[in-house]
């Protein structure tokens, strides 16, 4: 299944006869027995009604989805984390050795934008970055998951960047992952949230990162040093997630900061960011 936030109604998002998408507003589809809340296609516990209704339904009598309408598929994470040097060209191309666990980072929900909507990049700051990446939000309840049951606990997986100052991060004495990851608007996340079995290989999905007509990154996560799978088991050891939670699994190499010359975002640019899958959003950076 695919779902949207439209207009901060959930929908789901069905093909017409003729490939056309159709907004299919659940509260209304469901006869009022779910939420209009984005929120309710993320707790696992309402996908099998969200089944019923998306087999239910007679495409071609809902509206033509505009995606322009669309907001950030989970609007109000309960929390978001982010992981860092996680694909192999991106270890490479920083120069440092493969980890050996994970490194986190929190990317505050204030961060969080949608699909389509302004990155605002603050003036003055000159070192402003970015990565795609493949989002994950849980749908259910996880603590010690195993690797043969962690796609189970994810309602889906969507599109994100991980926008991020670099002048902030690596100001000394000390690095500043989590704040300068989550300015306002330095989280957009879209266009879709779509369900692990709409996949051919949920273990091996595309990613693209272009800016102003210039690919930047492109990769599969079958490149990520610490899969999907391995990800929720190590961050469920100690940690507890739940519906709405996000994680930002990693990018590829390409970004701005390793580059020669380096590039950075400025006041124009276009970054269109592809999942396989899933689709693509378009950011325009404002700088203000």
């Amino acid at each position: 299944m695919r779902f949207a936030n439209l207009h901060g109604r959930s929908i789901l998002v069905v093909a017409d006869a003729d490939g056309l998408d159709r907004a299919v507003d659940i509260e209304r589809a469901s006869d009022g027995t779910l939420s209009s809340d984005p929120a309710v296609y993320v707790d696992l516990a309402n996908h099998p009604r969200l089944a019923e209704v998306a087999t239910g339904v007679a495409a071609g009598e809902w509206p033509v989805l505009d995606l322009a309408l669309l907001g950030a598929p989970v609007p109000r994470p309960p929390k978001g984390l982010g992981v860092g040097l996680n694909y192999r060209t991106h270890a490479i191309e920083s120069g440092r050795e493969f980890p050996t666990e994970p490194h986190l980072f929190g990317k505050t929900n204030n961060c969080v934008a949608g699909p389509f909507d302004d990155v605002i990049a603050p003036a003055g700051r000159h070192e402003i970055d970015f990565e795609a990446e493949v989002v994950i939000a849980f749908g259910r309840t996880c603590t010690r998951a195993t690797e043969t049951d962690a796609w189970s606990y994810l309602a889906g997986v969507t599109c994100g960047q991980d926008i991020s100052d670099r002048g902030e991060q690596f100001r000394p004495p000390i690095k500043q992952f989590t704040i300068a990851k989550s300015y306002d608007t330095f989280g957009p996340t879209g266009p879709f949230l779509v369900t692990p079995d709409e996949f051919d290989d949920r273990d091996a999905l595309e990613l693209t990162g272009v800016v102003s007509g210039e690919v930047m990154q492109h990769a599969n996560t079958s490149d990520l040093i610490f899969s999907i799978p391995a990800l929720v088991v190590w961050l469920t050891r100690f940690m507890t997630f739940g519906p709405g939670d996000l994680v930002w699994t990693g990018t590829p190499g390409g970004v701005g900061e390793a580059r020669t010359p380096q590039r950075f975002l400025v006041d124009g640019d276009l970054i269109e960011t592809t999942v396989s899958g899933v689709g693509t959003m378009r950011n325009r950076v404002v700088v203000r």
